[in-house]
């Protein structure tokens, strides 16, 4: 059974903003000490060609990966995650609000210029001025689209559904509220049976009755567990939530078998909350 995390920008000291492959190879082996088998690394948003360098130090990971693999009990290296930059600054989170960029294909073409085969998701805020026309083209290509850091309303987050975005990243966290006269972004997650979510399941990112809301809601098949794992993450500070000098929060504290764990000691049937950390993610990214 493999066990895959499809959002993980780093973990116990190494993360993607590198140009040493062997960093990244620290991440895998890191990953696959905890139990997971296969891993997408997130990119940070950041000035196009310093997403190019990351993306080609994972490339070089991916290569060097796939040349000893049979020799290593590391996380294998499913590709890239493109966490931006086509986000709403207003959303950003903890991510750089200065390389937010306006949705655009010629933009998108130069970031992944010649990174096609290993680009596999990437998140797009669909309120955004172009978002929907990309989107469209993105998903044309064959890369899976998300919807994330956005404040969209349901409207805006089903025309960027139909256009072909196929899931939501780390819902509720980063993106507009549920409001009863606006079920915006995150309702539109919980209620499109179709759309996956990913769920950070760690004790921070969201309250113990929002998972339980969740898994009551959102059918079986279309939860995915992520880690949104960071350098800091399993470090001192993944005790009280890894997180700035301000209390905002920088990214999960717990891998995708820990966060698994914990959810099955609250009461939920380990059935369901093992798929959502296997068979769904393998799902998610066929296209199925």
């Amino acid at each position: 059974m493999k066990i895959i995390d499809l959002h993980t920008h780093g973990i116990a000291g190494y993360d993607t903003r590198t140009t040493r492959s062997g960093g990244i190879l620290k991440i895998t082996e890191i990953h696959g000490s905890l139990g997971v088998s296969e891993i997408l690394l997130a990119v940070y948003p950041s000035p196009v060609e310093t997403m190019r360098r990351h993306m080609e130090t994972i490339r070089r990971a991916m290569e060097e990966q796939h040349s000893a693999f049979k020799k290593c009990s590391s996380a294998r290296i499913l590709g890239v995650y493109l966490e931006g930059p086509f986000i709403n600054p207003v959303k950003c989170g903890a991510l750089d609000v200065r390389s937010c960029l306006p949705p655009s294909l010629t933009a998108f073409r130069r970031l992944v210029d010649g990174y096609e085969d290993i680009v596999k998701v990437v998140t797009v805020a669909p309120e955004l001025g172009g978002a929907v026309r990309l989107i469209k083209k993105i998903a044309d290509m064959g890369i899976t689209v998300n919807m994330g850091h956005a404040d969209a309303t349901y409207a805006e987050a089903e025309a960027g559904f139909r256009a072909g975005a196929g899931g939501i990243t780390h819902i509720f966290n980063a993106m507009s509220g549920f409001h009863h006269r606006e079920p915006g972004i995150a309702g539109f997650g919980l209620m499109n049976r179709e759309v996956y979510i990913e769920v950070i399941a760690d004790p921070f990112h969201l309250h113990e009755k929002t998972l339980e809301f969740i898994f009551r809601t959102k059918p079986a098949d279309r939860i995915m567990i992520v880690s949104d794992s960071v350098k800091e993450t399993g470090g001192i500070l993944s005790r009280r939530g890894v997180r700035d000098g301000n209390g905002r929060l920088l990214g999960g504290s717990m891998s995708v078998t820990e966060s698994a764990d914990r959810l099955i000691r609250s009461g939920l049937r380990k059935d369901f909350v093992m798929r959502c950390i296997t068979k769904n993610p393998e799902r998610f990214l066929s296209g199925d």
